[in-house]
């Protein structure tokens, strides 16, 4: 479904990473761990062809960024569930206004809107916080609500970009917890983080970028005294 094959992506005229192969199944969950600015966001917005490969070829849900048209990436990203560091909600919508708002953009029929956001917000635990504005959230709540957001969509993939970045590290690992039941689903998940311990409590498929390469890592132990939240 998502392959990069002989990758180089550049910002301007700077080489951010070279060679990349990588190749990620329907429905796999994929971390890509790397220290801050080594590369991490510029993978993700490759597959968001937001930038595109100065070599190779990146492919995802069928799309190709050596034959993309500018008119197409709208309707790639349709097909993508996109969280962010910093949330990204609309502070003067209320949490449902805020995930119908990318339901209505899309030309969703309203008789299905309310269904879909409401079945989002129970997949993170924040069904009872529909009419809250977003401010009146703790941090961790407003990312559940980000992650609802990108859930709404029926994504084939949700491209998570240091989700934990700003929370606090119990915090982190209920969005982990929520991350990998939203990829039971079937979907896929790929994490982006600095924080190396948290793809140790759920290991899985891991890439490591250094030195503008990517490489496959292994994480296998999780921490002492870790236990994920109830079902």
């Amino acid at each position: 479904m998502i392959s990069f094959i002989d990758v180089d992506l550049e910002l301007g005229k700077k080489l951010i990473l070279k060679d990349v192969n990588l190749a990620i199944e329907p429905g796999q969950l994929v971390y890509i761990v790397g220290k801050s600015g080594s590369g991490k966001t510029t993978l993700l917005k490759a597959l968001y062809m937001e930038i595109k490969p100065t070599r190779g070829e990146v492919t995802i849900g069928g799309y190709k960024s050596s034959s993309m048209k500018k008119r197409h990436i709208p309707h790639l990203r349709r097909k993508l569930g996109i969280v962010f560091q910093d949330f990204r909600l609309l502070e003067d919508r209320t949490v449902f206004e805020n995930l119908s708002f990318v339901l209505k953009v899309t030309n969703t029929k309203n008789r299905l809107i309310e269904e879909r956001v409401m079945i989002a917000l129970k997949e993170v635990g924040l069904e009872h916080a529909a009419k809250e504005m977003p401010l009146n959230l703790s941090g961790g709540e407003q990312q559940r609500v980000a992650i609802a957001r990108a859930l709404v969509r029926e994504p084939i993939a949700i491209l998570a970009d240091e989700p934990t970045g700003n929370l606090d590290p119990d915090t982190s690992l209920e969005i982990l917890e929520y991350l990998k039941k939203i990829n039971q689903k079937g979907i896929a998940v790929i994490i982006a983080t600095h924080d190396y311990e948290l793809a140790r409590h759920h290991p899985s498929k891991t890439w490591r970028i250094n030195d503008q390469s990517l490489q496959e890592a292994t994480f296998t132990n999780a921490p002492k005294g870790y236990r994920p939240i109830s079902s």
